[in-house]
C-alpha cells in the first residue's frame, strides 16, 4: 500500500491505495513562473499580438476602462498585474489617472465592497484610480447590437463609451464556454442580465433534456456558446486585451496582449500544453482533488474538476473527488434545484429561467448518471442523493465503497490543473 495525499480545504487528506492498481500518478506539465511580472507585462504590451503597440492605441486625453475579473477568479492574482497595467497606461502612454476607470467583471455576481475591490487591484491603485462594480441589471447599460447568434448585446456604460477598454483576464478550461477569459471579460463579465442569460442558455441542447453536446471543456469549433460570446466582444470598440495564463502551481506563468481573438487564442494553446496529459487509456477509477481552497469551497466551484478529469474514466467508472465544500452547494440556489430534479420539472425550469447554478447542478447531475460519483467531503449526504451522488466523511468509509481491488486506477492530486488526454485506446486482450 501507498499513502497519496490530496488537499482538501486548507489542509490535506490521506489515502492508502494498493500501488499496484495505480497505472499513472498525473501532473501538470512542469513550467517556471515568470521572474519578473512587470517587465514580461510591458514587453507583451509593446509588442503584441495583431495589434499595435498598446501605447499607440492609447494617447493623452483618452478615456480607458480597464476591465478585470472578480474575486471569484482571484486565483489569477491579478492583484499582482494590475498596478503595471495602469503604470504602464500613464508612464508609457500618457493617459491621465482620472481618465482611468477600473471596471470589475462581475457578471451576474454581486459586487464586492471596498475592502474586497482593495483586495483585486492594491490599495495603492485604488487609491489613484476610480474602480466600480459592473451591475448586470444596471438601468444605463448600453445597447450595442445583436449577435449573428441572436443575443441582444447590452454592457457597461463606462467601458461603451470609454476611448479603450482593455480586458485583463487569465485563460483556463471551461465546461461551457471550452475555454476562459478573453471574450469572456466582455460577456458575461460586463454585460446585463438579460445578455447573459440568453447567452449561456446555448449550454442546453435544443432538442433534448441534456447538456449541450457541442460545448464542453476545451471545445471551440461549433461551440455556439464561445461564437457567441466572440460576436459580442467584436461589437465593442478599440478593444485590446491582455491574458494570462498560470502554471500548475497557480503562479503566472506567460502573458499574451493584443487582438481580443488571436492573442486569446495563443493563449488557450499554451493552456493546453500546459495542464493537457497524455494516458495511454482509460482507468475504472480516477481519484482527485479540486486543488484545495478556495478551488474546493463548494460544489459550484469543485465540480469543475470532474470536467476536466472525465476523459480519463471508463463509462460507468467510479470517481472519487477529494471536495471540502465549506460552503456547500455555494449559491444557495445551487440546491434549490433539487425540488425541480426530484419533480420532473428541472427542464422546463432551466430553459424559462437559465442560471448557471442551475446549469451546473443539472450538469453535475448527468455527470452522476455516467459515473459512480463519490465525495470526500463535509458536504451533507442528504443533500447530494437525489443527484445520485454518494458523501462521505470517513476514509474508510468511502474506500469500502468505492471497491477498488482489482481495478485500474489514476490519481491526479490536483484536477484543476490537468486534462487527461487518450492518445491510444489499449483493448481488453493488451491490458
Amino acid at each position: 500500500m501507498k499513502t497519496y495525499s490530496f488537499a482538501y480545504g486548507s489542509g490535506t487528506v490521506e489515502l492508502p491505495l494498493d500501488e499496484k492498481n495505480v497505472i499513472g500518478e498525473l501532473h501538470g506539465n512542469a513550467v517556471a513562473p515568470l521572474a519578473d511580472i512587470r517587465a514580461a507585462l510591458w514587453a507583451s504590451l509593446d509588442a503584441p499580438i495583431d495589434s499595435a503597440p498598446l501605447c499607440e492605441r492609447a494617447r493623452a486625453g483618452d478615456t480607458v476602462a480597464l476591465v478585470v475579473s472578480d474575486m471569484t477568479r482571484f486565483w489569477m492574482r491579478q492583484d499582482l498585474v494590475v498596478p503595471h497595467l495602469v503604470d504602464y497606461l500613464t508612464e508609457r502612454c500618457g493617459v491621465r489617472e482620472e481618465d482611468i476607470t477600473i471596471v470589475i467583471a462581475n457578471g451576474t455576481h454581486i459586487g464586492g465592497d471596498e475592502q474586497e475591490l482593495r483586495t483585486l487591484v492594491t490599495d495603492a491603485v485604488y487609491d489613484r484610480v476610480k474602480v466600480k462594480n459592473h451591475d448586470c441589471e444596471a438601468k444605463d447599460l448600453v445597447y450595442l447590437g445583436t449577435t449573428p447568434h441572436g443575443t441582444p448585446v447590452s454592457i457597461d456604460r463606462t467601458a461603451a463609451e470609454a476611448d479603450l477598454v482593455v480586458c485583463l483576464g487569465a485563460v483556463t478550461h471551461h465546461v461551457m464556454a471550452g475555454f476562459g477569459g478573453g471574450r469572456k471579460s466582455i460577456l458575461p463579465g460586463i454585460s446585463g442580465r438579460e445578455t447573459i442569460f440568453h447567452n449561456h442558455a446555448f449550454s442546453l441542447d435544443a432538442a433534448a433534456l441534456r447538456s449541450n453536446p457541442a460545448v464542453g471543456n476545451g471545445i471551440l469549433q461549433g461551440n455556439p456558446l464561445h461564437e457567441d460570446m466572440c460576436e459580442a466582444a467584436g461589437l465593442v470598440k478599440n478593444l485590446f486585451m491582455v491574458n494570462l495564463v498560470m502554471n500548475t502551481q497557480m503562479r503566472l506563468a506567460a502573458i499574451f496582449s493584443g487582438h481580443y481573438l488571436t492573442s486569446w487564442e495563443q493563449a488557450c494553446r499554451t493552456v493546453n500544453r500546459i495542464y493537457q496529459v497524455d494516458v495511454p487509456r482509460k482507468a475504472d477509477v480516477v481519484i482527485t482533488s479540486c486543488g484545495g481552497f478556495p478551488k474546493d469551497i463548494s460544489l459550484y466551484q469543485g465540480t469543475k474538476a470532474i470536467d476536466n478529469v472525465e476523459s480519463a474514466l471508463k463509462p460507468g467508472g467510479t470517481l472519487i473527488l477529494v471536495i471540502e465544500a465549506r460552503e456547500g452547494g455555494g449559491p444557495a440556489e445551487y440546491f434549490g434545484w433539487s425540488k425541480d430534479l426530484l419533480a420532473g420539472t428541472i427542464e422546463r425550469r432551466l430553459r424559462e429561467h437559465f442560471t448557471v447554478a442551475g446549469y451546473v447542478f443539472f450538469l453535475n447531475c448527468e455527470q452522476a448518471q455516467r459515473y459512480n460519483i463519490l465525495l470526500y467531503s463535509s458536504i451533507d449526504p442528504k443533500a447530494v442523493e437525489p443527484m445520485g451522488i454518494r458523501a462521505f466523511s470517513d476514509v474508510d468509509a468511502l474506500l469500502e465503497a468505492a471497491r477498488l481491488p482489482g481495478k485500474t486506477i489514476y490519481v491526479i492530486p490536483n484536477g484543476s490543473t490537468v486534462i487527461p488526454h487518450v492518445v491510444k485506446e489499449v483493448s481488453a486482450n493488451e491490458a
